[in-house]
C-alpha cells in the first residue's frame, strides 16, 4: 500500500501520525508538498538586483573586472535558479520536517516529495495517479488564499483523486 500525506505544513503531525499508523503497517509513506513559486517573484527580484545576463568573456581584461555588459548587475545577485532552489529547500524543511518526524517516530518509513507548481490540487492528483497511491491523507483546511471556502485543495482532491482520501479536520 502506498500512502501519501499531502501537506502545506498546517496539518497537526501527531494527529496525522495517529490516524495514518493503522493503515501504514508495511506501507510506503510519502510526505508531499506542493510549493508555488510566484513567477512575479522573479520580476520583483530583477527590479531590485537588475536583470541577470549571461556572462560573456571577450578579452583577458574581462577576467579581472566586471564586463561592461554586466555593469548594471548587482554583484551579489545569486541568479534565478539559486533563489528558487533555496526557496524550495526552505519551504520543504518548514512544511515537512515536523510531519516526517512524527510519522518516523510512529515507526513508519517516510520519503519526502516536493513539487513546484501553481495548481496544488491538480499537481497532487497527477502525483497520485503517477505513483499509483492507495490513500491520500490531507487537511480539510490549509494555508490557501481562499481558506475554508468550497473549492479548496482538499475538496478538489477528494472529488478527483484516483484513490481513497482521508481528510483531517483540525
Amino acid at each position: 500500500m502506498h500512502i501519501v500525506v499531502a501537506t502545506d505544513g498546517s496539518l497537526d503531525p501527531e494527529q496525522t501520525a495517529s490516524l495514518v499508523a493503522p493503515h501504514a503497517e508495511g506501507s510506503a509513506v510519502t510526505v508531499l508538498t506542493v510549493i508555488e513559486i510566484p513567477r512575479r517573484l522573479l520580476a520583483d527580484l530583477r527590479s531590485v538586483y537588475g536583470e541577470q545576463r549571461g556572462v560573456a568573456v571577450d578579452s583577458d581584461a574581462e577576467y579581472v573586472g566586471i564586463s561592461p555588459k554586466l555593469a548594471g548587475v548587482d554583484p551579489d545577485f545569486p541568479g534565478d535558479d539559486a533563489i528558487i532552489e533555496q526557496y524550495l529547500a526552505n519551504q520543504k524543511e518548514e512544511r515537512t520536517k515536523p510531519m516526517v518526524a512524527a510519522l518516523a517516530g510512529a515507526g513508519m518509513k517516510v520519503e519526502i516529495e516536493i513539487l513546484d507548481g501553481e495548481n496544488p490540487p491538480r499537481m497532487i492528483i497527477e502525483y497520485l495517479r503517477a505513483k499509483k497511491a492507495d490513500l491520500v491523507v490531507m487537511g480539510a483546511r490549509g494555508r490557501g488564499l481562499f481558506e475554508g471556502m468550497i473549492g479548496s485543495t482538499g475538496t478538489k482532491v477528494a472529488r478527483h483523486a484516483p484513490c481513497s482520501v482521508l481528510l483531517i479536520r483540525d
